[in-house]
């Protein structure tokens, strides 16, 4: 009789589910990796520079791909780099892109001349800052390859009243869903 045949029976099956474990879990690393960089991402809002449209605390779904085959539009709820805080991500509403002119006007906003109409805002005055990140004067011509951005809550959002336009390639994703809480559940 063979000591070494009947020794360890089951030690190739036993690497082989371990191999099979490493393999599967390195796969879903991947695949999450993958959707993170170029498809969809989380975010819990910090603020309530959105509110009411975005509360405070409400996570939010991200994507990536429609910008991919679009640029950037006016009503665009978009997430990007923060131009203060480094690695920090903003979302805001994209009000006007390059070429357009904002102009604030007894608390309203103008594109090219004409008012906005914004429900969202819940009819907040959308005034300009007295003290600003850079110099801005309306009313401002968004230069192209950049976006002007403002949070839906007027008299609580740092945005693009402050810290200037925002370059379109520092876009990271269009908020496209708010996920939880499910009271908030919704696709924007």
């Amino acid at each position: 009789m063979d000591a070494g045949r009947h020794a360890d029976p089951d030690r190739p099956s036993l690497l082989k589910g371990l191999a099979s474990f490493v393999a599967t879990i390195a796969i879903a690393l991947g695949i999450s990796w993958f959707l993170m960089t170029f498809v969809i991402h989380s975010y819990e809002v910090p603020s309530g520079s959105m509110e009411t449209t975005i509360i405070t605390g409400d996570k939010v779904i991200s994507e990536k791909v429609s910008y991919y085959f679009r640029n950037v539009e006016p009503g665009d709820i978009v997430t990007f780099d923060d131009k203060e805080i480094p690695g920090r991500i903003l979302l805001k509403r994209c009000i006007a892109v390059g070429g357009q002119t904002v102009d604030l006007v007894d608390g309203k906003v103008y594109v090219d001349g004409v008012a906005l109409s914004e429900p969202y805002t819940h009819g907040l005055p959308s005034d300009p800052f007295a003290s600003t990140l850079v110099d801005i004067a309306y009313p401002y011509t968004v230069p192209e390859g950049e976006i002007w951005v403002m949070g839906d809550n007027r008299t609580n959002s740092k945005d693009s009243r402050y810290f200037g336009s925002v370059k379109e390639k520092s876009v990271t994703g269009r908020v496209c869903l708010v996920y939880w809480p499910f009271g908030d559940f919704g696709v924007l």
